[in-house]
């Protein structure tokens, strides 16, 4: 684990790119993802609609109520009010019945949909964008980021539908009762107003914070547990503790901010619904009608109308409250809006061109109308991959600071390369060019004299079989993990793949054989045993590149014969690049490259190198006199 205010930094990303206010444009933008529901969001505006229609009644028919009791009416004469208002106050509870089931159905359909999106999009983006992100990080961003949002979405168009509408009722009511009466009790609205204003950036600003520090306890975490090992092996639990601490302080100082400003918000809200009420009581009671020596009331108020002025003042709060309890919550899930938004707005810095999708469409074309072409499909297709030639290869992950420098370089089908030379001088990052998991930052790189930008990169990719130095294998079986890159593989096609590496007879060997489950990241095998499953899956999927890096490193020396035979079957009659740690392992390559500094500084096959008593030589006496040395301690 790196040091704690490096991760802060690292971890800060494009979070602390979004300083401005509330953004209806955001909202608006998240909005296109709720389409598909938006029959139930339809129904909740008509049932808001209907709910602010029936609150606003439910006072006019208690004021006809009371005046006519206090006029001594007969019961008949109240039953039809009694029931009239009962049948609201049922349609009331029906309409909050309603809102609970079409909420929930958007809130619940719109989280997956948004971690549906998310997930594909992620899968969909350049390796530079993992290479700054821990995985943590994003964790976050399909998790709970998307849970605030789904949550949001129905209830914010509910009160923007009923809020408003609500309020227009009340004040149009209040008015025709007593215009005076309603300006006392409107004129706290201005005050709100200014309260809601001052509070908002704060709350915002906040809650961007809460958002951004959680993204750095979820990536600690998660990089806590997948380092245990090695954190046990080097006993710094005590300094893994310290720092996890500091950013649950960080985390707790935030939260405990942003709680501060919500619980003083909502309560002044409420306090101005109260001095509204207190307002209309004050200067209600002025206006009341008094009644005169024949017991008639005069002009003025009834009480009855007081009272329903009353609930009136009351309830003109209830929506103010309720928006800004919502628009609380809002601020707190636009910083997870943002945050996902980031994420759907990314653009994968290596995709298809337009170059290669016109020529695909074009290609298309002509095989609708059933025009013959002796062109090689720009798709692939079933094209072999004769030659991958790269032509003056330079690239930075950083302007101004080359990691590989001219590269020429040319592999014909059939033919073993292998790259070989110091820790950082641009092995891998060759191979991951050849691979388009980036591109040139100048020159280019053909395949069969076609750059390869011009041809379809899921068809490149689909050509390609990759086996790493730690493979990662799924928490499933043997054979599903054999058959991950071809998941329409018969039970025969896995287990040929299996023998041809070498890995069948430990299969078999193991408790459930192919259907034993491998464990997380294939912990429950060892490194050689994870390495020829690897070598079989990218078997199974009978790829015409192949990309070994360093893949015998951390394997024993039995492990390493058995991978070293399984290597030879995969590579024959393929394109191969492979990155070597042990010398030993790339004797029999068409010829092999030292790369130092980001660039070819020889190149000739393991016979030739050694004659020229170069670089390579110079490597491969280091590590065979390494290897003695450690036979003899050994011994």
């Amino acid at each position: 684990m790196t040091d704690n205010n490096q991760q802060h930094e690292e971890w800060k990303l494009d979070d602390d790119t979004y300083q401005g206010r509330f953004n209806p444009k955001l909202w608006l933008s998240l909005y296109r993802h709720a389409l598909p529901y938006r029959w139930y969001i339809a129904g909740l505006g008509l049932a808001g609609l209907t709910m602010a229609a029936a609150e606003t009644t439910m006072p006019i028919i208690t004021a006809s109520m009371i005046d006519r009791a206090i006029a001594g009416a007969p019961f008949r004469e109240l039953l039809p009010l009694i029931l009239a208002y009962s049948g609201l106050f049922i349609v009331v509870a029906a309409i909050v019945y309603a809102f609970i089931v079409l909420a929930g159905k958007v809130a619940t359909g719109l989280d997956r949909d948004l971690r549906s999106k998310g997930f594909r999009h992620l899968q969909g983006l350049s390796f530079s964008y993992f290479d700054t992100r821990p995985v943590g990080w994003l964790v976050t961003r399909l998790t709970s980021d998307t849970n605030k949002i789904s949550e949001q979405v129905p209830w914010l168009f509910l009160d923007l539908v009923w809020g408003p509408t609500f309020i227009l009722a009340i004040s149009t009511a209040m008015f025709i009762l007593s215009p005076s009466l309603a300006l006392w009790v409107l004129a706290t609205v201005p005050v709100l107003i200014v309260i809601t204003l001052y509070f908002q950036q704060k709350l915002l600003r906040t809650q961007r914070e809460v958002r951004r520090v959680n993204s750095q306890l979820t990536a600690s975490y998660s990089e806590s547990l997948m380092g245990v090992r090695t954190t046990k092996t080097l006993t710094r639990e005590r300094k893994n503790l310290i720092e996890f601490s500091a950013i649950s302080k960080r985390m707790r100082a935030h939260s405990l901010h942003n709680a501060l400003l919500s619980a003083v918000y909502l309560p002044m809200v409420t306090l101005m619904g109260g001095v509204g009420a207190g307002l209309a009581l004050w200067q209600g009671s002025k206006l009341l009608g008094v009644p005169d020596s024949a017991g008639v009331l005069g002009s003025g108020l009834t009480p009855g109308q007081l009272i329903a002025f009353m609930q009136f003042a009351g309830m003109l709060f209830m929506p103010i409250q309720d928006l800004a309890m919502h628009f609380t919550r809002l601020q707190s899930a636009q910083a997870s809006a943002e945050r996902l938004q980031s994420l759907l707005d990314t653009e994968p810095d290596v995709g298809e061109t337009q170059n290669a999708l016109d020529a695909i469409t074009t290609q298309e074309s002509r095989i609708a109308v059933g025009e013959a072409s002796t062109e090689e499909p720009i798709d692939g297709g079933d094209a072999l991959i004769q030659r991958m030639t790269f032509e003056n290869v330079s690239f930075w992950y950083v302007e101004g600071e080359p990691v590989l420098r001219g590269i020429d370089l040319e592999v014909q089908a059939g033919q073993t390369v292998a790259f070989v030379g110091p820790t950082g001088g641009g092995k891998s990052t060759t191979v991951s060019l050849a691979a388009r998991f980036y591109e040139p930052t100048n020159g280019r790189i053909t395949i069969n004299g076609m750059d390869y930008r011009d041809r379809s990169l899921a068809w490149l990719q689909s050509q390609l079989g990759v086996v790493l130095q730690t493979p990662h294998l799924f928490n499933d079986t043997v054979r599903e993990n054999i058959r991950y890159g071809r998941l329409n593989a018969s039970e025969h096609e896995i287990v040929q793949a299996a023998k041809l590496v070498g890995a069948h007879n430990f299969i078999v060997q193991l408790e459930g054989g192919y259907d034993a489950n491998v464990g997380e990241s294939g912990g429950s095998l060892s490194t050689g045993q994870r390495q020829l499953i690897a070598l079989a899956r990218a078997v199974l999927v009978d790829p015409q590149i192949v990309i070994m890096d360093e893949a015998t490193s951390s394997v024993d020396t039995e492990a390493e014969r058995l991978i070293q035979q399984a290597m030879d079957q995969v590579l024959h009659g393929r394109i191969a690049f492979v990155i070597a740690h042990r010398l030993s392992t790339i004797r029999n390559a068409d010829f092999i490259c030292v790369i130092q500094r980001g660039e070819i500084v020889e190149r000739g096959t393991h016979d030739e190198l050694l004659a020229k008593q170069g670089a390579y030589a110079d490597l491969y006496q280091k590590q065979f006199a390494q290897e003695s040395e450690h036979t003899i301690i050994q011994g």
